[in-house]
């Protein structure tokens, strides 16, 4: 599950990093209104308008704006607010801004020069280990640093046994350059973004940039976080940050089934018991000339009304041709899914594309007799190769 920047911070705040002065506002007056208490509170009479969607590269599209009076506050925030923001990391249709956040300006005159620091905390999945990953060079080119100078991309490997070391975090200190009181400040603040990272069960955790101020405090510019969703039973507090808004409608409705669903380009709806099977299904479907239009697993109990709740979401994709229901019977019965699949039918009414099933396992034989003598535009298979000659059939 992704966080908003602004949700982001709160959790770092609570690990004790460094954050800018910031509040959120959904609308032109709150955002002059957060600004005049960011005033009161910091003394600082300059600000950045934030555009808070779950994409990258948002200044790059006009969605981070710095406001140098009140006035320029309530102009950048009728503009965002509203806005189609579309980042190198959005569709070209772009994300829908419906909530700025309204942050102290960092830049300030002191007795040093400002940085901009690329921080991160992710999973090496080969390893199982933690990585934080770092580099001098922050802002929004860190893309083109990794691959013009990948030199200054550094990493530090964290034991899960032991976790970060006390060593290793003055070793990214060094690492990037600092001394003194900017020194002592980015251990400090490496410590809290791993804690971060650990107690929020996160996956990711990038901050970029990390600011070292002219005063050489290191603060978190930047926030994103992103949640184990295996984790978030463990997290109610988290899980009440979602943002269905920010998600596809239909990823959202099957959530509510209970179905895990992820929507795809292609044109053949695929509709498995399992994540392995699901994975499968979608090669053969590419071998068989086809593109995969969504990852839909219904889980070991592929009941009539699951079946039926996943028949719904697929055909909600208007690029879908085809589906193939592939179920393996260990747990579920064939002939059930097969009865569920014709209850389904009736239920829904007319499906207007054809439906391609195969069953294997436990009363796969019983399940396909019920298919054939349906008298529907259902298509039974039991082997792989048979739906994908099927497939092939009737996308051509």
């Amino acid at each position: 599950m992704n966080l908003h920047e602004y949700q982001s911070k709160m959790l770092l705040r609570k690990n004790g990093v460094l954050i800018p002065e910031g509040i959120l506002a959904t609308t032109p007056e709150g955002a002059v209104e957060a600004a005049k208490v960011i005033k009161n509170s910091t003394g600082y009479d300059k600000w950045v308008i934030k555009a808070q969607v779950h994409a990258g590269g948002r200044g790059k599209g006009g969605g981070v704006k710095l406001a140098k009076t009140i006035d320029e506050v309530k102009i950048y925030a009728e503009q965002i607010i509203g806005m189609n923001l579309v980042t190198p990391q959005t569709s070209a249709k772009g994300k829908k801004v419906r909530k700025i956040y309204v942050e102290q300006n960092i830049f300030y005159p002191g007795p040093t020069e400002p940085a901009e620091i690329y921080f991160s905390v992710l999973l090496n999945r080969q390893k199982g280990h933690t990585i934080l990953m770092y580099s001098p060079r922050g802002g929004m080119d860190i893309e083109k640093v990794a691959e013009e100078t990948p030199e200054l991309i550094f990493t530090e490997e964290i034991d899960p046994i032991i976790g970060l070391q006390p060593f290793q975090c003055r070793k990214v200190a060094f690492n990037l350059g600092l001394s003194g009181e900017a020194y002592k400040n980015m251990v400090k603040f490496v410590k809290g973004v791993y804690d971060t990272y650990v107690n929020s069960d996160a996956s990711l955790v990038e901050i970029n940039p990390v600011f070292k101020t002219s005063d050489n405090k290191i603060l978190a510019a930047d926030a994103k976080l992103t949640i184990d969703n295996n984790a978030l039973f463990r997290h109610p507090d988290i899980l009440e940050m979602r943002d269905f808004d920010e998600e596809d409608p239909i990823e959202v409705e099957a959530t509510a089934f209970d179905l895990n669903y992820v929507k795809l380009d292609g044109n053949v709806g695929c509709m498995v018991n399992g994540a392995g099977l699901a994975m499968a299904t979608m090669d053969i479907i590419k071998l068989s000339g086809g593109e995969p239009a969504n990852f839909l697993d219904v889980g070991g109990s592929a009941n009539a009304k699951r079946v039926e709740e996943g028949f719904r979401i697929i055909l909600k994709d208007p690029n879908v041709k085809a589906i193939l229901l592939n179920i393996f019977g260990g747990i579920v019965r064939c002939d059930r899914v097969a009865q569920g699949v014709v209850d389904a039918y009736h239920n829904i009414g007319d499906i207007p594309v054809p439906i391609i099933v195969r069953l294997q396992g436990t009363n796969a034989e019983e399940g396909k007799k019920l298919i054939d003598e349906s008298g529907l535009r259902v298509h039974s298979a039991i082997s792989l190769q048979e739906a994908a000659d099927l497939v092939t059939k009737i996308l051509n």
